[in-house]
């Protein structure tokens, strides 16, 4: 059960994390962490994955779309961020 991205959703998501520093174009800025947060650049393309999807619904059910930090902030443990974009990877 995946969240489904609207055009201006997206767009919306994509504009707060290009914002962020050192982005480079084509990917965006991911905090991951339940209380110590860390940074990951991660593919647009994730966007579109219902895996990922998956992790948006839960940092939109914890913290909105508003997020302080730059980035998009996901409340999930590290080494499930890690697992979950892995098998994007090779998928």
């Amino acid at each position: 059960m995946g969240i489904r991205l609207t055009g201006s959703l997206a767009k919306q998501i994509l504009r707060r994390s290009s914002k962020s520093f050192d982005v480079p174009k084509g990917f965006l800025a991911v905090y991951v962490g339940e209380t110590e947060k860390k940074r990951y650049m991660v593919p647009v393309s994730y966007l579109n994955k219902p895996v990922f999807q998956d992790l948006l619904s839960k940092a939109e059910e914890e913290f909105g779309f508003d997020h302080p930090m730059g980035g998009l902030t996901i409340p999930c443990r590290e080494d499930t961020f890690i697992q979950v974009t892995s098998s994007l990877s090779r998928s």
